[in-house]
């Protein structure tokens, strides 16, 4: 009886998992930035500590998804799809309605933007027929 060997991983698959790891400290630094010179927020300790457990919460849940999707989770995908997809609009609305100074427009809009596009990108590349088949679990 022979043994099937698992498919092996597109280079898509790999470049998408490539662009979201690079997406992903991008937008942490802006939230990052954009927290700490928020106007409107006070300045106490607990904000940012609360801030910053949330912010790397978050990496972490992504970072497991993305190691869960290069190997296949067809699920993983799914939820980093909505997630990105659902970032991409926040940003995007948040660009446009947040009042915030110089330098955090400057450092949000830049982050956010390349971060935004780097997602779309990895969105793309981890739905296209090669990496589509990969997905088997």
């Amino acid at each position: 009886m022979e043994e099937q060997q698992p498919p092996a991983r597109p280079v898509d698959v790999g470049t998408g998992f490539g662009l979201w790891l690079t997406a992903l400290p991008l937008l942490l630094i802006g939230q990052a930035v954009d927290t700490a010179l928020a106007p409107n927020l006070p300045s106490h300790f607990l904000v940012y500590a609360v801030t910053g457990l949330f912010l790397v919460l978050v990496c972490a849940v992504v970072v497991t998804f993305l190691l869960l999707m290069r190997q296949g989770y067809r699920w993983a995908r799914t939820l980093l799809t909505g997630g990105g997809l659902a970032s991409i609009v926040y940003i995007t609305t948040s660009l446009f309605t947040g009042h915030r100074g110089t330098a955090a427009a400057v450092v949000y809009a830049i982050t956010g933007i390349v971060g935004s596009v780097l997602i779309a990108g990895g969105v793309y590349l981890l739905h296209r027929k090669d990496a589509h088949a990969y997905f088997t679990r």
